[in-house]
């Protein structure tokens, strides 16, 4: 089974491709496609899950100097991995910055869906398929997703509580998981993995 990581901030975009990928038809073997909208979750996938293709729109991070720092280690993460990147033309600050970095291929978002579907398989055929992965889930839960990237966003557990209706000690309890998942040392984890952020 063949694993894809989607990365961009819209979640409806997400959606689409995953939903696409997944009801196309259009590839060798089975997909199992996970989306993310989070620089420092997706760094662990590629880590911990090891997709065989990563699928990148990365216009929505670039506003932000921590995601720039971020991106940095997804890419260095990924140096193994294809990696497409999706790119509107008037993104000179990604293409620039992407240079840098080994890509499988780069594609205007406006490229017609057969052309991104050749690429797609081209990338998967050439990576040949690990042992069957009987359990190849995602690392997080949508639910711990969320708690991670408003965890992330410096929200306190008790906005993080309120914002996704749950109480706080659940919020705690979230944390405690992801933080066993992800094999982070402390509540501080995902801020101290930033380059720079400590010296």
């Amino acid at each position: 089974m063949f694993k894809i990581l989607l990365i961009d901030r819209c979640h409806y975009t997400r959606m689409g491709l995953e939903m696409w990928i997944n009801h196309s038809g259009l590839f060798p073997t089975p997909v199992l496609v996970t989306g993310l909208n989070n620089l420092f979750l997706a760094r662990e996938h590629i880590l911990q899950w090891k997709p065989t293709l990563v699928i990148a729109d990365l216009q929505g991070f670039t506003s932000d100097i921590q995601n720039i720092q971020q991106l940095s280690s997804v890419m260095s993460a990924s140096e193994t991995v294809p990696f497409v990147l999706l790119h509107s033309e008037e993104q000179p600050e990604v293409s620039a910055f992407m240079n840098t970095f080994p890509l499988w291929a780069s594609l205007a978002k406006t490229t017609p869906l057969e052309l991104l579907a050749q690429t797609i398989n081209a990338a998967l055929v050439s990576k040949e398929i690990s042992e069957p992965a009987p359990a190849a889930t995602p690392l997080l839960t949508r639910q711990e997703e969320k708690v991670l990237t408003l965890w992330m966003e410096g929200a306190s557990n008790q906005k993080i509580a309120s914002k996704l209706s749950i109480h706080g000690k659940t919020v705690y309890t979230y944390k405690r998981n992801i933080r066993m998942k992800l094999h982070m040392d402390t509540r501080y984890s995902p801020f101290l993995s930033l380059p720079g952020a400590v010296n």
